[in-house]
């Protein structure tokens, strides 16, 4: 190895949830994860097992992309991404329209989301909004 590690992509990420099942519905219903793999019943003989690798919660896949949901954090904790640790998750879209068609989306589903914001020295559109946990996620497209 030189005097770097040569990393790749993103192969997965884990987010601390208070629901699973509420943030499972609404990463799938709204950003089209498909749940991978889902953690057994309590009275299921691999539960135990399971649990040390899903805590109780599921893996997604959309994409290349594995998103776990570990449903550990506290009822009635809120994210804070001015504390250490995650800011935020951006998804790529491909084209600002379909930036247009999420914020419709939104409107209907009730979602709350801030603007589209041009940001021109990065060369995006970013589209913010929350998942329930108050997790902020962007959409992002590539300016033309």
């Amino acid at each position: 190895m030189g005097e770097q590690i040569a990393t790749g992509g993103i192969h997965h990420l884990r987010l601390t949830v208070t629901d699973v099942k509420r943030s499972r519905e609404f990463y799938t219903g709204l950003l089209g994860f498909d749940v991978a793999v889902d953690s057994p019943p309590d009275d299921d003989p691999s539960a135990a097992e399971a649990a040390k690798v899903l805590f109780g919660g599921c893996v997604m896949v959309r994409g290349g992309l594995l998103m776990g949901l570990r449903p550990v954090a506290p009822a009635g904790d809120r994210f804070d991404e001015d504390r250490v640790g995650l800011d935020h998750l951006s998804f790529s879209v491909s084209t600002k329209s379909e930036l247009d068609e999420a914020v419709k989306l939104f409107d209907e589903r009730g979602v709350e989301h801030g603007p589209i914001t041009p940001l021109p020295g990065f060369g995006i559109y970013i589209l913010p909004f929350r998942d329930p946990d108050n997790i902020q996620v962007e959409l992002t497209a590539p300016m033309a």
